[in-house]
């Protein structure tokens, strides 16, 4: 809410949707009780994954917990058995992204008015 409806100015029907609910499995990252950093998981098919809704309030940006909440994301996807991962990246992410191993997929698009591209990285299976 912080960072995407007050900071971003996104309309608040865009940043809730029906896939909020009480069987999302969410990231959640706490500095003194405060949520600072979080990311979404949705499971798109039985192989691909989603992290989704990534944010990190701006007094906490540059110190890694975004990529925390990624990682975090990417572990309960191979839990789930995914082998791949796909984001819609705002393009002013992409870098940071990059970073995290994930390549682009087809050409940049608009979502909810935002310059996005597809973003897509291979997991590595767990190892029992």
């Amino acid at each position: 809410m912080q960072v995407f409806v007050r900071e971003r100015v996104l309309a608040l029907q865009d940043e809730f949707d029906d896939q909020d609910n009480d069987g999302t499995i969410y990231a959640v990252i706490y500095h003194n009780d405060e949520p600072v950093a979080t990311g979404r998981f949705k499971q798109l098919d039985a192989t691909t994954m989603r992290p989704g809704r990534i944010a990190t309030l701006a007094s906490q940006r540059g110190n890694g917990l975004g990529a925390k909440i990624i990682i975090a994301l990417e572990q309960v996807g191979r839990q789930h058995g995914c082998t791949q991962s796909v984001i819609h990246s705002e393009l002013t992410a992409q870098g940071f992204y990059a970073k995290l191993g994930y390549q682009p997929s087809g050409e940049p698009f608009s979502e909810d008015g935002v310059p996005c591209i597809l973003l897509t990285k291979q997991l590595t299976p767990v190892i029992d």
